[in-house]
């Protein structure tokens, strides 16, 4: 689409939380955004204000009570875990956030699907409301198919109970009349930031308010670059990465290194996080780099090969580089994520107690050697790469500061 410039530049806000996997996929936006005139203020817990900062965006500092990611095992293990702090975060977070932008009300606001106060403001001021979603997003029939049947068990319970009166009394406080599902699920306008490869049921995804434009990647420059070492030339490589959460796996780690120890003509990269100690690696081999860190996308341009946890952003990625994938899940979405993957033919989903030394090295290899799987991930690659990207992100959200509609009021 042709982009719609307002008449002048325009004051946007985002809100976000303090997670990798929900602050990245917007940066590339953020600062297209700000380079088109714009003043933007994104709201963010202050571990993220500096990289907020480097977009050219006004970081808005305020308190989260969410655990955070160097602290994955506080989320728990249940559903009810897993959505009850949100809750609890915006019910603290919307007075702070009220108070940061009083007088100074924005434009529009966007929001990561993650951010429930955020909602409220955009319907409490009267301005546009854009949901920038990092995942999947409903499609039609989800409720019946998913949803419901996910949080009947919950609602069945008494701590599930109190959870939905809690939300509810919170947003009947706000003048929100919408059943919380909805209003989460439900947005009034979605830039999604994945490629429609990877949404379930993407036929059925209404695209009046969803808009899928794919990877926004920028360069990277902030998070270095990859050289291939001299003892790897002429090798193919294989990168290794369970993202930023979920990588206390010392045993699987091992198992990755021991699956190309006696493969000369391989090279590894491996990215082992903050949580586990390389001395529990044992005796690395003399074809593997282990970093606490790596450029990821700079890799992945170089790469014959991927094995990834399967997060949003790792999944998009090695479809943007056209690289095949090894997925091994750790939790939520990602299992979703494996079997899509999976089934576009660019990926194998091995399970996480099936990932051995044997079993990584049998997938790796067999899909390295497929022509078929290299065909499909170069069509997917031009796929993703004409969905239009970060442009095509800014040109959505600017066509909503000129859109006539008038916002409801809460």
């Amino acid at each position: 689409m042709n982009p719609v410039t307002p008449r002048k530049p325009a004051h946007i806000a985002m809100f976000s939380i303090a997670a990798h996997g929900h602050v990245n996929p917007s940066i590339e936006v953020i600062r297209e955004l700000v380079a088109r005139g714009h003043r933007v203020s994104y709201a963010i817990p202050a571990s993220f204000a500096e990289k907020v900062a480097e977009t050219g965006a006004t970081p808005v500092i305020y308190t989260s009570t969410l655990p955070t990611d160097g602290d994955p095992e506080a989320w728990g293990t249940e559903l009810i875990d897993n959505i009850e702090p949100f809750l609890a975060d915006a019910v603290q977070a919307l007075p702070q956030l009220a108070a940061a932008f009083e007088g100074d009300e924005p434009d529009l606001v966007l929001h990561d699907i993650t951010s429930y106060p955020a909602i409220v403001l955009a319907r409490r001021w009267g301005v546009p409301g854009v949901s920038l979603s990092p995942n999947l997003v409903a499609w039609e029939g989800y409720e019946k198919e998913v949803g419901e049947p996910m949080t009947a068990p919950l609602k069945a319970t008494e701590r599930g109970r109190a959870y939905y009166a809690r939300f509810r009394a919170w947003l009947d406080g706000n003048g929100i009349p919408d059943d919380s599902d909805h209003l989460i699920g439900r947005p009034r306008r979605s830039v999604v930031l994945i490629p429609k490869a990877l949404q379930p049921n993407a036929d059925r995804v209404d695209e009046s308010v969803h808009t899928f434009v794919g990877a926004c990647q920028g360069d990277r420059r902030e998070q270095g670059t990859w050289q291939r070492p001299d003892a790897a030339r002429g090798k193919k490589v294989v990168l290794v990465s369970l993202g930023s959460t979920f990588t206390k796996q010392p045993a699987f780690y091992r198992a990755c290194l021991d699956a190309f120890r006696d493969l000369p003509d391989w090279h590894v990269v491996l990215q082992i996080g903050r949580f586990t100690d390389e001395a529990e690696l044992g005796e690395v081999p003399a074809n593997a780099e282990v970093h606490r860190w790596v450029p990821q996308l700079d890799i992945l341009r170089q790469a014959d090969a991927f094995i990834t946890h399967a997060g949003a952003g790792g999944s998009q990625e090695g479809l943007a580089t056209g690289t095949p994938m090894v997925a091994v899940p750790q939790a939520v979405d990602q299992f979703g994520n494996a079997d899509m993957l999976a089934s576009l033919g660019v990926a194998r989903h091995l399970p996480m107690e099936r990932a051995t030394a044997d079993a990584l090295r049998e997938a790796v290899l067999g899909l390295v050697s497929d022509p078929e799987v290299a065909a499909r991930a170069a069509e997917l690659r031009a796929q993703t790469a004409a969905e239009g990207g970060t442009r095509q992100a800014a040109d959505l959200i600017e066509a909503e500061l000129s859109d006539p509609r008038p916002m409801v009021r809460a």
